[in-house]
């Protein structure tokens, strides 16, 4: 018997199956899905590989299989190699999303099974560090990179290190021996929803809309059949009860569940919804603040049937579950459904697949879905469900728009609008609570010199340096790059350094000095750095009612505080700036969702949004919390500039250490598309550099195309990606996304 096997590595031209004899005492339990250990080449460790397919001989010489592990589902390496043509990418890549978390090849020494684990720690304080940073003494990149996410993450595993900086055991080692990090025996508790005290609760009474979604969608479930829903209702109209009651019954048909949430920050409060109702026993929870343990331990738990209900980030749609009863997306419309890194998948469409598959309902819920979802509800591709009241009897906030033009022509410079002052001093007083979003994080965006015009800008990345006040250092939000503060200008000497636009550390001093008296709390990347910092940040907001919470995104979706009773909106206009065909539909949902979180239960709500653009139709309609006449506005649009739905933004993105060569090879790939697509069916555009054409020190270039995505054009673009991985450009990466989150 021969198996087929797909090394376990990134290196493109190894995205192909190689040939193994398996040995005759394994014959009989080897199959699809294992994990094996192989020689490979002329290299003397045994490499990693997974099993893809049997066949009874090979026409090749070939080695015997050294060594059976674990093992994933046939149906999982289908679903690998699906994914890696979709999203072209390499099969080895999507089958890591399915492993158990912290499961090591041959070359590792953790264990993950151990109750102890070596973890690392800076062997120096992080001031000496910065210090051997900054003067040179630490000169590679890769150091760098190890020792910045080592300071901001003390107590990681090396293989975190490998995972978020792409650095390797052998780097770590030299770091070691150096002493700059120490490596530190840890006993570690892994359960991560251990200390979680939740009272019991039963469920409520539903209205009547709430009555008849869940009939639909129960009947879908009881007549074993895939139905996409969705589960379209403003924000407070009691989407969870519906998921709750739901899965409830999908539980005592014996079937499990999995609940996706957008955002780590939200997974506390619907977490504790679930407990309330289920128990913590048969709950599993997987998103990437928990450390490599707790997902091992989680995923061990839901591989041997302990969990059932699985809740989630993105990555939980690989959770290994068994007997699938439903799958639910939360906030369907948020963008972190589609993963920015390779492999570039859209979690919607695992989910939409996993559902087909096992017959079962899919939901997606939103209070302001994606317009290509509510466009399929419309076309009767997908199931609507409508709830257009909140289901406690609350009314909606009401909502006011503040001219920030005229707020200046009348002399007021302060980030508050008289308005927004007058409404925060009363919440204080009136001992309310308020929520406050600007989505900018730092304390200002970006610092010139107001002589020559410098702007100071990443020496990495082709991007403006932002000041975070409490550091006093300038970060780059792209590579993570800090430098101190520049206070005379390195083009012509001059000390007038000027610093602009404001970000959340910058407001929160502001809301200091205006209100010395007012608690405040703030949550953004910054503040939420450090394990289960979200959670104690949103906890201390509830629990100890403090005044004014400060955020970014982070603060807009799904949390539920019955005494928010305000929030502003400092500048609106932050995203309709960006250069992205997204940028109205986002306004509208971040606006419409932040809305949401004031007056959700007996006290009535009041809403403040500032901006410079009072007449945009999707802040107006925001104001209304009007979904319909947003769509029907932005749908004419995007028809008339042939943008999704009406077609597919595919996008070819090429980097390179130097801007030369992805010209040469963008000019190549360009005439190779001409040839091979229909002139007809697809705009090419010429390639041409990114909006941000510089990031980690190299150049990005990107080749744009519309038209509509075909399984002809998949295979088209599969060979192109073929045909450049044998050309062998060592420095060249060339990724295809379709449909993008962000167009930069």
């Amino acid at each position: 018997m021969i198996a087929e096997v797909i090394i376990n590595r990134n290196a493109k031209n190894l995205n192909r199956t190689f040939d193994y004899h398996i040995p005759t005492k394994w014959e009989d339990v080897i199959s699809v899905g294992t994990k094996v250990l192989i020689p490979f080449g002329r290299q003397k460790e045994l490499e990693e590989g997974f099993v893809v397919a049997l066949k009874e001989k090979s026409e090749f010489p070939t080695k015997d299989i050294a060594k059976l592990e674990e093992c994933l589902q046939e149906e999982q390496i289908k679903l690998a190699r699906w994914m890696a043509k979709r999203y072209f990418c390499q099969v080895s890549e999507c089958i890591k999303l399915m492993q158990t978390p912290g499961t090591r090849n041959k070359k590792s020494e953790n264990r993950i099974g151990d109750k102890t684990i070596q973890v690392v720690y800076l062997a120096k304080s992080k001031e000496e560090i910065n210090l051997l940073i900054e003067t040179e003494k630490i000169k590679s990149p890769k150091h760098q990179r190890i020792l910045n996410f080592v300071a901001d993450n003390e107590g990681c595993t090396i293989s975190e290190i490998e995972m978020f900086t792409e650095g390797s055991r052998a780097v770590v080692n030299t770091l070691i021996k150096h002493e700059y990090l120490e490596l530190v025996e840890q006993k570690i508790e892994r359960d991560p929803l251990k200390n979680k005290q939740v009272e019991k609760s039963t469920k409520y009474s539903l209205t009547e809309e709430q009555k008849k979604a869940f009939e639909a969608i129960q009947k879908a479930s009881k007549e074993n059949r895939f139905e996409e829903f969705l589960l379209f209702g403003i924000t407070g109209s009691g989407k969870t009860e519906i998921y709750l009651q739901t899965i409830e019954e999908v539980i005592q048909k014996g079937k499990t569940a999995i609940v996706l949430v957008p955002e780590i920050s939200l997974t506390p409060q619907i977490i504790e919804r679930f407990i309330a109702r289920f128990g913590k026993e048969s709950i599993a929870v997987l998103h990437s603040k928990l450390s490599i343990g707790e997902r091992h331990d989680e995923w061990i738990k839901i591989k041997e049937g302990k969990a059932k209900i699985v809740i989630g980030a993105r990555s939980a749609i690989f959770a290994p579950i068994q007997n699938l009863g439903i799958i639910i997306i939360d906030e369907e419309h948020d963008s972190s459904y589609q993963s920015e890194s390779s492999p570039k998948y859209q979690a919607k469409e695992i989910a939409r697949k996993l559902a087909k598959q096992n017959q079962i309902p899919l939901v997606l819920g939103s209070a302001t879905p994606d317009l290509t979802t509510y466009q399929n509800a419309l076309n009767k591709q997908t199931t609507l469900l409508t709830l257009s009241q909140r289901a406690n009897q609350a009314h909606l906030p009401k909502v006011e728009i503040i001219d920030l033009k005229q707020e200046l022509a009348e002399g007021n410079h302060s980030m508050l609008s008289r308005e927004l002052y007058q409404s925060i001093e009363q919440n204080i007083n009136d001992k309310n609570q308020t929520i406050l979003f600007l989505n900018r994080r730092g304390f200002s965006t970006f610092i010139m010199c107001r002589d020559c015009g410098y702007t100071v800008k990443c020496k990495n990345c082709n991007i403006s340096m932002t000041y975070h006040r409490k550091e006093n250092k300038l970060k780059c939000h792209y590579c993570g790059q800090e430098s101190p503060v520049v206070t005379i200008c390195p083009e012509c000497g001059s000390q007038k350094i000027r610093y602009f636009g404001t970000g959340t550390q910058k407001l929160e001093e502001e809301i200091h000095k205006q209100f010395p008296s007012a608690s405040t709390i703030r949550m953004d990347i910054d503040t939420v750095s450090k394990k289960n910092s979200h959670e104690k940040i949103l906890s201390d907001f509830q629990e100890k009612q403090m005044d004014i919470l400060i955020g970014t995104q982070m603060v807009v979706k799904g949390h539920h505080f019955p005494k928010v009773t305000l929030v502003g909106v400092i500048a609106a206009d932050s995203s309709l700036g960006i250069d992205d065909y997204r940028a109205n539909e986002r306004t509208f949902q971040i606006l419409t969702q932040v809305a949401g979180r004031a007056g959700r239960e007996a006290l009535p709500g009041k809403v403040i949004i500032q901006t410079y653009n009072p007449d945009h139709f999707s802040i107006q309609a925001a104001q209304k919390q009007d979904y319909q006449t947003f769509f029907e506005t932005e749908i004419a649009l995007r028809n008339q500039l042939k943008y999704p739905p009406f077609c597919d933004i595919i996008v070819i993105g090429i980097s390179s250490s130097e801007e030369e060569k992805n010209q040469k090879i963008g000019n190549w790939i360009y005439q190779k598309l001409l040839n091979l697509l229909p002139k007809s069916e697809y705009a090419i555009f010429k390639p041409m550099p990114a909006p941000i054409d510089k990031i980690q020190n190299r150049y990005r270039w990107r080749i744009i195309l519309k038209g509509n995505m075909n399984q002809q054009t998949n295979e088209q673009l599969n060979k192109l990606m073929e045909i450049i991985t044998q050309k062998n450009q060592k420095d060249i990466r060339v990724t295809i996304d379709v449909n993008p989150n962000y167009m930069n």
